[in-house]
């Protein structure tokens, strides 16, 4: 009968990390979480997300129930992801998330050079033409010459808003 759970002096000691059940807890949470954000997005964006038949299966059947069976259905996606890599899902997630905001970042520069266009004029068309160089210097000029007297008459800001959607459509050329 030789030794009792003592190894060998040549075999290497394994190093036991233990996990408290409260880590546990938080780390199927934060799986439970990811499921939810998935659940938000619409599916014609999750067929891009690398996720396997029986996850977007779950995800799907998430989506269209209510109440109780809902928070059910997302305790059963927390569930199948702890069987699955969450970082290539999250990474996915985050690469949306951050697209979004840098899509509205670029909204709302477009809206500060709007501004600038009303009130600065030619020098303020002039660095739009520069970033936008098929937009037409003399439509900008009109616009915003009308955007200034609308301003003055304190009618509503109609060719204010022209002028937005013009830059616009321009932004959406070059993606």
């Amino acid at each position: 009968m030789g030794r009792k759970n003592k190894p060998a002096p040549w075999e290497e000691e394994e190093e036991i990390i233990w996990v408290s059940k409260s880590e546990m807890k938080r780390d199927m949470l934060a799986l439970q979480t990811l499921g939810e954000a998935l659940v938000k997005l619409k599916p014609a964006v999750l067929e891009k997300f690398p996720l396997d038949d029986n996850l977007l299966s779950a995800i799907i059947d998430a989506q269209r129930l209510k109440n109780e069976a809902r928070r059910r259905q997302l305790q059963y996606v927390g569930k199948l992801m702890r069987s699955r890599d969450p970082e290539p899902i999250q990474a996915a997630l985050d690469k949306l998330q951050n697209k979004h905001a840098q899509h509205s970042m670029a909204l709302q520069k477009l809206e500060q050079l709007r501004d600038r266009i009303v009130d600065q004029g030619d020098s303020a068309i002039s660095d739009a033409l520069l970033q936008y160089p098929d937009a037409d210097r003399q439509r900008l000029r009109q616009l915003a010459r009308q955007a200034q007297k609308e301003q003055q008459q304190n009618k509503p800001p109609k060719a204010y808003r022209e002028i937005f959607q013009y830059l616009k459509g321009f932004y959406d050329q070059n993606l």
